[in-house]
């Protein structure tokens, strides 16, 4: 049996200080916001091999298992006066906050600290620029149309005649 807390939002109660989880003390558990989820909150396990993430959404229970390889990177968010730390993911709702500060210092050790731990890389997202638009390539554009396919390709066939028989089909 788990024990459960009654923490909401991202510190626990009573707690002044901004999300700070220390790489060093794997695995740690710990409560983030989530607008999705039922009291918009969901619960994460932080492992050095894997995340578990809980959440419930309309009642429903759910726990995603992700691997820490099939994360992008370790990406630095934010302006000048609060910057944020972020266990990057292809799908925005599974990204993940690491650490929340303003002290600039702290937040470029905790995030080589972190990129090293996760063999990540660290993506600066303030300065990256638009992934270029992909190329449209069509497999299929060249290749005959579907209805031509059950043809023969080249003469046409030559229909068989039959003669000094009787036949009874009637064609047009």
């Amino acid at each position: 049996m788990r024990r459960q807390t009654a923490t909401c939002g991202v510190a626990p109660a009573g707690s002044s200080r901004a999300l700070r989880l220390d790489p060093l003390s794997l695995p740690v558990r710990f409560d983030a916001h989530d607008p999705r989820a039922d009291g918009h909150t969901r619960q994460i396990e932080l492992h050095r091999e894997r995340v578990v993430l809980r959440r419930a959404i309309r009642g429903m229970q759910m726990a995603v298992n992700v691997r820490v390889s099939d994360f992008t990177g370790i990406a630095l968010r934010g302006d000048d006066e609060a910057q944020t730390l972020v266990l990057v993911h292809r799908d925005p709702s599974l990204s993940i906050p690491l650490l929340v500060s303003a002290d600039g210092d702290e937040i470029l050790e905790a995030w080589a600290t972190w990129s090293e731990i996760f063999a990540l890389p660290q993506l600066d997202e303030g300065t990256r620029e638009p992934a270029p638009r992909r190329r449209r390539c069509n497999a299929i554009r060249a290749r005959r149309p579907k209805f031509l396919m059950r043809r023969r390709a080249g003469i046409a066939r030559e229909l068989s005649i039959h003669r000094d028989e009787r036949e009874i089909i009637a064609r047009n």
